[in-house]
């Protein structure tokens, strides 16, 4: 059970309509002590410039902000504030609301919510607590499986996809003779020696690797041998 506050909740107010400003304004000052506006804002730089004055505990932030992006500014508000983020939007579009959430936001109530949603959604936010729907929290929760899962992708992979394709080629033409020289497989590649060692620095560098050895046994263990690996 959410306890009462000492403090009003702090919230400040993004939109670049102005009409709603007002009205979202008139509702949340009709709730002190409980809650007050702290600021209000059309556009991220003028919220940007005001956060720090202002200290919101909470940010109610439009999706379209007369062009830009209200997900964009999330991370912005997020690293200068100690707010916390929630969609106030009339985009029906759950594509853009998964995204906010996944941005940072703690959730997304729209303009057509009565006012009494729209008011326990801030104070939920302020607590912590994520405001979403069952179906949100289902298409949100199989979204961060996949990262997760892209995110524990073999380090080995990981390392041999930074490669460049010349990279690649190169490493294919040292892992198929270990004795040949800098020379002979810089002919190959029709590229001067130099190059051929600037290229082998990069390699090296990305590969975790410090000599031709090591880098012949990394590419045959790993299956860089063949353009196809």
């Amino acid at each position: 059970m959410i306890q009462a506050n000492t403090q009003p909740i702090r919230v400040m107010l993004v939109d670049d309509h102005r009409s709603v400003l007002w009205g979202l304004e008139r509702l949340i000052e009709g709730e002190k002590p409980r809650m007050e506006v702290v600021g209000t804002a059309t556009s991220q730089a003028d919220a940007l410039a005001s956060i720090s004055a202002t200290a919101p505990d909470v940010i109610l932030l439009d999706l379209d902000l007369g062009g830009e992006s209200g997900i964009n500014a999330i991370p912005d508000f997020l690293a200068k504030s100690k707010a916390r983020v929630l969609i106030l939007t009339g985009v029906r579009d759950p594509a853009k609301h998964d995204s906010a959430v996944l941005a940072g936001a703690c959730g997304v109530v729209t303009k057509e919510d009565t006012a009494e949603t729209i008011l326990k959604a801030i104070e939920k936010a302020y607590h912590g607590e994520l405001w979403l729907d069952r179906a949100a929290t289902g298409r949100i929760f199989v979204e961060l499986s996949r990262r997760n899962s892209t995110d524990k992708k073999d380090p080995h992979q990981q390392k041999i996809s930074a490669l460049t394709a010349r990279e690649r080629q190169i490493v294919i033409e040292m892992a198929s003779d270990a004795g040949a020289t800098t020379r002979s497989v810089a002919e190959k590649m029709c590229i001067s020696e130099h190059t051929l060692r600037n290229h082998l620095t990069s390699i090296y560098d990305k590969l975790g690797v410090s000599s031709r050895l090591e880098l012949w046994a990394y590419a045959n263990k790993h299956g860089l041998t063949k353009l196809s690996a």
